[in-house]
């Protein structure tokens, strides 16, 4: 049976109030880049090999390309299927935590440091958290339930990252190397930080869900 080709009436509609796009595909899809880049991370912090750190300084290039995508996108939509601040700051979150990777490997290069069991954790667990923050995306929007779990992992990742956060300036504290102290304490710093704009998605994410109920 051939196909009537669209009236001129949806032809119009279709002009004026187009179709919405999968913004949570587009999150998704920015996440699971995001976890890429803090994969390469973790094997920069695992092997110190400066091949990892100039391929997250690549990464970051891709990210910065994907969040102008998303915001474009986001700016030109006629509707979204939950608030645009919302979805503006969940693109911003996840850009962001790849830039403190960029920073992070920036810094480590700068002030001569090597990766330290600390630095190794803090980043495995930042991988984790990122990754939790693509599935519970994914999920949306029927998969509440899954969704709101993976929100949940995210947050918890965020979390130990403080603690390990904490535990590594109070054993930098110990020393009496003070040029070391403040070089070292700025690279933890960084790390600290890509886990609270983890934390920060996992809140948009809660926010989400709750607003699509």
């Amino acid at each position: 049976m051939t196909e009537r080709p669209p009236s001129t009436f949806s032809r119009l509609v279709g002009r004026f109030f187009p179709g919405v796009p999968d913004f949570f595909g587009m999150l998704a899809e920015q996440a699971e880049h995001a976890a890429h880049t803090v994969g390469v991370l973790v094997e920069f912090m695992s092997t110190g090999k400066d091949e990892f750190g100039q391929q997250v300084r690549r990464e970051e290039h891709e990210a910065d390309r994907t969040k102008a995508r998303n915001l474009q996108t986001l700016n030109e939509s006629f509707a979204t299927p939950v608030d645009r601040e919302d979805i503006y700051r969940a693109i911003v979150a996840l850009d962001e935590v790849v830039n403190y990777c960029k920073t992070t490997v920036y810094e480590m290069h700068e002030f001569a440091i090597e990766p330290d069991t600390h630095l190794l954790e803090m980043s495995r667990l930042l991988a984790g958290g990122v990754q939790a923050l693509a599935a519970g995306f994914r999920n949306l929007p029927k998969a509440e339930a899954e969704a709101t779990a993976a929100a949940g992992v995210a947050g918890k990742a965020e979390r130990n990252m403080e603690k390990v956060y904490r535990a590594a300036l109070a054993e930098l504290f110990e020393g009496d190397d003070f040029r070391e102290i403040f070089k070292r304490r700025e690279v933890y710093r960084h790390m600290s930080n890509a886990g609270d704009r983890v934390a920060a998605c996992a809140s948009v994410l809660n926010d989400i869900i709750v607003k699509i109920n």
